[in-house]
């Protein structure tokens, strides 16, 4: 059997507000992501990396930063943190994750890359990638064929198949595509934003999305619609020679009762 070189531990959309009292459709997004913590830290003690795509807050709150900060810290685990829509770029970088969003972000993790993409458009809900950007990776893949690759970023870059959420993809996303379709050391595409699990796989990469911590969008509904589905992640196991192995586990029960019949958030 193949050792695993390092286990990576996906996180995404904990929707935290600055008050501890704050809800999301019902739910205290605290709550949820302190449950879905706890799982992770029993069940995977001995995670490489967190790996954290986007919408950290739900309502831009320093407050809220602060608590998560503080929270990550008392972790002892390495997290890299991107921006979704609902996050302050600079409140991230200031008080998460330190990183200039101005140069294409590679961080190691034993022998392989994680390329961390910003996704998120300034005032809007939808996802664009820089022409800069897809530049910088499209050479950076050109120049390093030896490692392999997962890439990340926060908004999905293909259909979910929900008309509403599909009006928040990334606009541009068969430019990154036709890029990663060039380098077979590209291994895995991940994402957040949709609130569901997704597994596929696109020639030599897997495509991956991964649960919110708080609430889930109902798969294939054309209007907003909440799913019974809990709070959950996703772990990425990194192996020596390039493969991967990745699955999706879930807390028990929600705290409280969701709010089923909710229209929009």
């Amino acid at each position: 059997m193949i050792a695993t070189t390092h286990r990576l531990v996906q996180l995404s959309d904990l929707h935290l507000f600055a008050s501890a009292h704050g809800r999301l459709l019902g739910q205290n997004t605290q709550q949820t992501f302190a449950a879905v913590r706890a799982q992770v830290q029993s069940r995977h003690p001995d995670a490489a990396a967190y790996l954290i795509t986007g919408d950290l807050m739900h309502d831009e709150g320093l407050t809220g930063y602060r608590y998560l900060q503080r929270d990550l810290q008392g972790i002892g685990v390495r997290c890299y943190c991107l921006p979704g829509n609902h996050d302050r770029v600079d409140l991230l970088a200031t008080l998460i994750d330190p990183h200039n969003p101005k140069y294409l972000r590679v961080e190691a993790v034993g022998g392989w890359e994680l390329i961390l993409l910003d996704s998120t458009i300034p005032g809007e809900d939808g996802g664009w990638l820089a022409a800069h950007d897809l530049a910088a990776l499209d050479a950076y893949l050109s120049n390093q064929r030896e490692r392999p690759v997962l890439v990340a970023m926060h908004h999905h870059p293909l259909a979910a198949g929900s008309r509403w959420l599909d009006q928040m993809i990334i606009r541009n996303a068969p430019d990154l595509l036709a890029i990663l379709d060039r380098y077979p050391q590209v291994r895995a595409l991940v994402w957040g934003h949709i609130h569901q699990q997704f597994d596929g796989q696109r020639g030599h990469y897997a495509l991956l999305a991964t649960p919110s911590t708080c609430i889930q969008f109902l798969p294939a509904s054309p209007e907003f619609a909440i799913d019974t589905l809990t709070p959950g992640y996703r772990w990425i196991d990194l192996y020596a020679d390039g493969t991967i192995n990745s699955g999706v586990e879930r807390i028990a029960a929600y705290p409280d009762p969701l709010e089923l019949m909710a229209l929009g958030y």
